[in-house]
């Protein structure tokens, strides 16, 4: 079959998009998923999404790892998705729609194209050591660095030994390394090696998410600006009694790079 598809990118996370409104993808197919995000055999991504229509929902997203399996929820890629919708006309400004950790809404400001989507509400965080863990739609370790360290970090080999070791050998974690900012008006650094991608990404919406919660309890007030490899990104939250987290939104880019065909 000709397989019609769409590259996204947000903030240098990019997506092999796909329409299957008519449900045709053999989503089931794990090497076809794998040889269509290959960087040098397929198109090239950090993952694949497919957008299906839904009942209750404007639309569903189908998040794919570049792995070729179904991955937990993806931040940037939801953006993307978003866009991709408005795009095809499914849906207007504001939409709402379901992902793999359940429903979600997002709305696009139509002066600058920004994606504003609303996370899942995080219940809390985790200490490991002196790091943090946080669930905020896929899971995610928080390791903060002292000043001028990131740069120069080996992110796909610290960030490995921590994804395979005996604490989260079992479902493994993503790991997102920050470095603080030293003035009020500069951004928190973030470098992540993304779970499934097995390898560093320009960025990760979810890891962010993490970032900037975590960041709450060392002074970090909403909203959080965050700088990543690929660009900037923004995260709101509201913090209940208990410590938990609500109102949580992703804010950024979602670009169409280009569009395509491929014989599958």
């Amino acid at each position: 079959m000709t397989l019609h598809f769409y590259k996204y990118q947000g903030t240098g996370n990019d997506f092999v998009m796909v329409d299957d409104r008519a449900r045709q993808f053999p989503a089931e197919d794990h090497a076809l998923v794998r040889r269509l995000c290959d960087r040098r055999l397929g198109i090239g991504a950090d993952g694949l999404i497919l957008l299906r229509l839904l009942d209750g929902y404007d639309f569903e997203m189908v998040y794919f790892n570049a792995d070729g399996y179904l991955g937990s929820m993806c931040g940037n890629g939801g953006r993307c998705t978003v866009a991709f919708a408005q795009q095809l006309g499914v849906i207007g400004e504001a939409t709402t729609f379901l992902a793999v950790d359940g429903p979600h809404e997002a709305r696009i400001d139509q002066a600058d194209g920004t994606v504003h989507l609303r996370m899942q509400d995080v219940l809390g965080q985790q200490a490991v050591e002196e790091d943090v863990f946080l669930d905020t739609g896929s899971p995610h370790l928080v390791r903060f660095l002292p000043a001028s360290t990131l740069a120069e970090l080996n992110v796909f080999a610290e960030g490995r030994a921590i994804r395979y070791n005996d604490r989260f050998r079992e479902r493994g974690t993503n790991v997102n390394f920050v470095e603080a900012p030293t003035a009020p008006d500069q951004p928190w650094q973030v470098r992540t090696y993304e779970r499934g991608v097995e390898n560093e990404t320009f960025s990760c919406g979810t890891g962010v998410t993490a970032v900037a919660l975590a960041a709450s309890r060392r002074g970090a007030s909403s909203p959080v600006h965050l700088r990543t490899p690929g660009g900037d990104l923004r995260v709101t939250f509201e913090t209940r009694p208990d410590g938990s987290f609500t109102q949580v939104y992703l804010s950024g880019p979602a670009t169409r790079v280009f569009e395509g065909t491929v014989t599958i």
